[in-house]
């Protein structure tokens, strides 16, 4: 199995900035697409932004130029840099990975979640 842990979320001032991380960590084969997913009270969980194995990305347009999705493939871990944080970026901030824990399995896991809470 395949666990993932977040890191990083808290309480900021809007205009701030957070860094989130996500560590995998079990019996990991592969990892293929990790991203970052968002879940505010009352609403549907929703994509922030993904990042395949080699590197490429995709952004949500509400977060595009405030965030920075990065990952490092040694440590089996994905970061999102969250700038200029606005009020409607308040969520729990859940890390998502398609990883194979053995070669031909592929499957799809979700960390625990970190609350982001931005306010004055």
């Amino acid at each position: 199995q395949v666990q993932l842990v977040e890191s990083g979320g808290g309480l900021v001032q809007p205009g701030g900035s957070l860094r989130l991380s996500c560590a995998a960590s079990g019996s990991i084969f592969s990892i293929e697409t990790m991203g970052w997913y968002r879940q505010a009270p009352g609403k549907q969980r929703e994509l922030v932004a993904d990042i395949s194995r080699g590197a490429r990305t995709n952004y949500a347009d509400s977060v595009k130029g405030r965030f920075t999705i990065s990952r490092d493939n040694a440590k089996n871990t994905v970061y999102l840099q969250m700038n200029s944080l606005k009020p409607e970026d308040t969520a729990v901030y859940y890390c998502n990975a398609d990883a194979s824990p053995t070669i031909a399995t592929l499957r799809n896991y979700w960390g625990q979640g970190t609350q982001v809470t931005v306010s004055s």
